[in-house]
């Protein structure tokens, strides 16, 4: 792992082993678990007024489940992590962040590492099974308004996780003057203009815990925090 750091402080490609999955997920649960109250605040306002404490006990089981399993590979990570919180969070949030990081792990296969290009395209894989299961797309005021612009970032620069973490929560931001076209807040038709989605906001703080985990350092990337 010093090699690891080594190589990323001198701007050279490194690949990505099973302790960097780990850390990530680490770094999602941490930045949950601290932003819980706000994701709920928002969801308060067009949703079910839970994102926050259904997130937290999810990634509250992934935690659990990787010290239990210890899975061997980065895919097996991902599609362990993926598996909890599709069976432990409530409403919408668990399907579509099981999906995002179950399909993720499936792309990534068996490798003991894996080049920050086979991450972005296994995101990509992962966005792509998001929308498809939500039938949603960009501009619909969903998680995908964050995510989407998360994966093209790293799409065009592979392992720029600070690149996609600030893509993201401009992504989140953009998210205010939206009309939601999609969930529970879709119902409320204008009256859903003027808010954060949570989804999103919440999506950005999972991209932001990957250039943590990256050693970008923490930070609140705009649109992520308050």
């Amino acid at each position: 792992m010093r090699d690891h750091a080594q190589r990323h402080e001198r701007g050279e490609a490194v690949d990505l082993d099973t302790d960097f999955f780990r850390r990530w997920l680490a770094l999602c649960a941490a930045s949950v678990e601290r932003e819980s109250a706000r994701l709920t605040e928002l969801d308060s306002a067009i949703g079910d007024a839970d994102h926050g404490s259904n997130l937290r006990r999810g990634f509250t089981a992934v935690t659990e489940a990787l010290a239990r399993d210890d899975p061997a590979t980065p895919g097996a990570v991902l599609t362990l992590a993926g598996r909890r919180l599709i069976s432990t969070v409530g409403g919408a949030s668990g399907p579509l962040y099981g999906t995002l990081l179950r399909g993720a792990g499936k792309a990534l296969g068996d490798a003991p590492e894996v080049t920050p290009e086979e991450l972005a395209l296994a995101l990509r894989e992962g966005v792509t099974a998001v929308a498809r299961l939500g039938g949603a797309r960009p501009g619909d005021k969903t998680m995908l308004d964050a995510l989407e612009p998360a994966v093209t970032a790293l799409g065009e620069a592979p392992g720029d996780f600070a690149a996609a973490a600030a893509a993201a929560g401009l992504g989140a931001l953009a998210t205010v003057p939206m009309r939601a076209r999609k969930g529970r807040a879709s119902y409320l038709g204008e009256r859903s203009m003027g808010h954060q989605d949570p989804g999103a906001t919440s999506s950005a703080l999972l991209v932001a815990a990957l250039a943590e985990a990256g050693g970008a350092g923490p930070g609140q990337e705009r649109g992520v925090g308050g």
